[in-house]
This record gives C-alpha cells, sequence and structure tokens, in this order.
C-alpha cells in the first residue's frame, strides 16, 4: 500500500510540549525571575526527597521519587507565574474582567457581552447567573461604574425580586477586587443567611427570563424618561 503523503498546508498537530514553551516564552516576558523561580521550586522538592530517604535509610528510592516530583513543582511555579503574567498584559484593558470570569469553568455562565454600557467612559457591567443568584461585575472608576451598576440592579430587582443580585467591582481603588482575584471572588458569592440557593428549575427559569431582556442597554440621558417620550406630530405629517 503507498503511503499517504502529507499535506504541506495542514496546520501542525500541537502537542502539550508546545503549549509549555509557549507558556513559558510569555511569563518569561514579563517576569524575568521566572528560571530562578522553577529552579528553587525544583531544588526544594529533590532536597525534601533526599532528606526522607536519609530518615528511611533508602536514599536511592527517594532522590528518584524527588526528581519526578521535582518536575511537577516546577510546572506548578510555571503555571501560576503565567496565570499572572497573563493577567498583567491584559489589566486595564476593555473586556479584561470577562476574559477573568470566562476561566470559571462550573457553577458560574456570563453573556459574552457587556449589558451595560457608558459609551462616553467605556465603563461596562458584565452579568453573571449561578445558581447563588445573579452577580454584576464593573469596569471602571468606583464613582461612575458603581452607577452604571445601580441602574442594572434596579431593573433585575423589578424583575427578578426574590433572586440575590450581588455587585463586584474590578480594580485597584479601595473597595475593588483585583482582576487576578475577580474569578475567585465570584465562587465565594453566597446568598444572605436564610436565603437558599436556586434550585435547577429555577436557575432555568431566571436564565430564561435574563435572555429575554436582550443584550446591551446604554444608559438613558439625564433627565429623560423613556416612557414619557411624546413622537413629533408635525415631523409624523411632514411639516
Amino acid at each position: 500500500m503507498a503511503r499517504k503523503k502529507k499535506d504541506p498546508t495542514a496546520p501542525k498537530k500541537t502537542r502539550w510540549y508546545h503549549n509549555v514553551a509557549q507558556a513559558y516564552r510569555m511569563a518569561y516576558e514579563t517576569d524575568k525571575a521566572l528560571p530562578w523561580w522553577m529552579a528553587a521550586a525544583m531544588v526544594a522538592t529533590i532536597a525534601v526527597g533526599l532528606v526522607i530517604g536519609l530518615l528511611a535509610s533508602q536514599v536511592w528510592y527517594f532522590l528518584v521519587i524527588g526528581v519526578l516530583f521535582s518536575t511537577i513543582s516546577g510546572m506548578a511555579v510555571l503555571a501560576r507565574r503565567a496565570e499572572r503574567a497573563a493577567y498583567a498584559r491584559i489589566e486595564g484593558q476593555p473586556g479584561a474582567a470577562l476574559s477573568a470570569l470566562k476561566t470559571i469553568r462550573r457553577g458560574w455562565t456570563f453573556d459574552d457581552e457587556p449589558v451595560a454600557i457608558d459609551p462616553r467612559t467605556q465603563d461596562v457591567v458584565f452579568r453573571g447567573v449561578g445558581r447563588p443568584g445573579i452577580v454584576l461585575v464593573t469596569e471602571g472608576p468606583p464613582h461612575r461604574a458603581n452607577r452604571l451598576a445601580e441602574g442594572e440592579r434596579k431593573r433585575l430587582a423589578r424583575i427578578l425580586p426574590n433572586v440575590t443580585i450581588t455587585v463586584i467591582q474590578v480594580g485597584r481603588e479601595e473597595g475593588q477586587v483585583p482582576l487576578p482575584k475577580i474569578a475567585s471572588r465570584v465562587r465565594k458569592v453566597r446568598p444572605p443567611k436564610g436565603s437558599p440557593l436556586l434550585t435547577k428549575p429555577e436557575l432555568a427559569q431566571v436564565t430564561g427570563r435574563l435572555k429575554a431582556l436582550g443584550g446591551t442597554r446604554p444608559p438613558i440621558p439625564k433627565g429623560i424618561d423613556p416612557m414619557r417620550v411624546r413622537p413629533d406630530r408635525k415631523g409624523m405629517r411632514g411639516r
């Protein structure tokens, strides 16, 4: 049987070590001490294995185990430093909060688009839903983002009065949550005492209502009530 020729235009298959090398290069760009931290973790792991081997009179056995585990500890350090470097790259950019929130794999679902945005300042509010209720995550200075989030919170409270709504601000100012910690902060969200978690049927109902609300809602200019706007009758008649 003739061998099948490889397609030169086909994309190369990505191996696990390609991902490791890419993560190392990305982290090293912003963290020049990365190789020293990895080396320190690996040497410390081997040293622990050596000490245990001396105490147990099985030096070579535990030394080999220490060498094996040193690779794992080195990869753990790389993963942590690479994650920190990734956050440092995107922090301060529009949509950075959503990128961090998307790392939450279970328990919460976040919309791909903000539910409120200020076109002038680019402050945004992202919305997530889970069994603890609804969480609104803001991007922007506290005095502006809080006002934007409060308008969204009141709107949701009218439609879903029995659902807990939590507002979290992303940033480095007082009262805000730094971007690298936003995912863990959302995971810790719980309803007030006495309020149970949403059941799966209730969660599905809440999700359905939120989808019916639609997507991004730009803020209404101050002083304008959309329920009292009157049409220009002269314009409608062509005058």
